[in-house]
């Protein structure tokens, strides 16, 4: 593991007394627990459940099950929080291909996160096999093995993925994970989404838990294909994007099932104000600057107000 004699008990003394007082673990409904940002006023999973999250909103999506048999695959995960979604990767992963090369790129704000899931053994009821890589990577941001090379970024994701992309890291799966639109538009803008494009891998799938108008939007000016994958324990489903490929003659996502189709009620969603995306050009407004900017341009707008559309759809 490249970390000698250190456990997991003896990184947890290294996260500091405040790290636990502010992040206390709140039990959702499949037995995982998760955390609430006093910054940012939300939970990081919904209460119907944390660990199913990750599985069925961004593992299933970008069908690790089904590439784990390529001798290496690579994972964008932004905004990496607990941990949540590169365990459900690994752990998927290496079920079907145990000698699977996996290369991890995690990008996360807040370094005091995945340290505290650890001091609070959030992953002890997981049947994970791989908590002592997330313990090294929460800890020392660097995991080096056999089968994995894995690397936390600490900082603002804005400045961080332009490394990404200059080190010519092009992800199989990219796991789209900030807090709500309204609450974190930095990560969500038309902007940061082009990015995130670059970074992903020709054949490769990004998922997100949010299915916002605004951020479909973004992600088809990123060029990128969409889908609704199926809902997780709430009504509202996720999305998933892939590149939009000429050889593919339709807008439909390519990989088929009717399920990650659009319904109709979605396509129309997309032609109304709450359509119009967030944009943060210089990629450096704070997130009461890009909202502004946004409700203007809404305000502005000729698109349908999208209390029509609810309307008409009986939402």
């Amino acid at each position: 593991m490249g970390h000698g004699a250190w456990g997991i008990s003896q990184y947890s003394v290294f996260c500091k007394m405040s790290d636990l007082e502010n992040f206390t673990p709140q039990l959702t409904a499949d037995g995982s627990f998760t955390f609430t940002s006093k910054e940012f006023g939300e939970s990081f999973h919904s209460h119907y459940g944390a660990k199913q999250e990750s599985f069925f909103k961004f593992v299933v999506p970008t069908q690790l099950a089904t590439v784990a048999h390529k001798p290496v695959l690579r994972l964008f995960d932004v905004c990496y929080g607990l941990g949540y979604n590169t365990a459900a990767a690994l752990q998927t992963i290496w079920a079907v291909n145990p000698s699977c090369y996996v290369e991890v790129i995690g990008l996360e704000l807040n370094p005091s996160v995945p340290k505290a899931a650890i001091a609070h053994h959030l992953f002890d009821n997981w049947n994970c096999n791989h908590t002592e890589i997330l313990t090294q990577l929460a800890f020392e941001h660097q995991v080096q093995t056999a089968c994995l090379k894995a690397t936390l970024i600490i900082g603002d994701a804005r400045s961080s993925i332009a490394l990404v992309h200059q080190s010519g890291f092009r992800a199989d799966a990219i796991f789209l994970d900030p807090f709500s639109p309204p609450q974190c538009p930095q990560l969500w803008t038309v902007e940061f989404i082009k990015q995130l494009s670059l970074c992903l891998h020709e054949d490769g799938l990004l998922a997100t838990y949010s299915c916002a108008a605004a951020v479909r939007t973004a992600l088809l000016a990123a060029n990128l294909q969409i889908g609704s994958t199926p809902p997780v324990g709430r009504r509202s489903p996720g999305t998933v994007a892939a590149h939009n490929k000429e050889k593919r003659e339709t807008l439909e996502f390519p990989l088929s099932p009717s399920s990650y189709q659009l319904s109709q009620a979605e396509k129309e969603h997309l032609l109304t104000r709450a359509a119009i995306p967030y944009r943060d050009r210089e990629l450096n407004d704070s997130a009461e600057v890009i909202v502004m900017r946004r409700q203007q341009e809404q305000q502005a707008s000729s698109l349908e107000p999208t209390s029509h559309w609810r309307k008409r759809w009986l939402l």
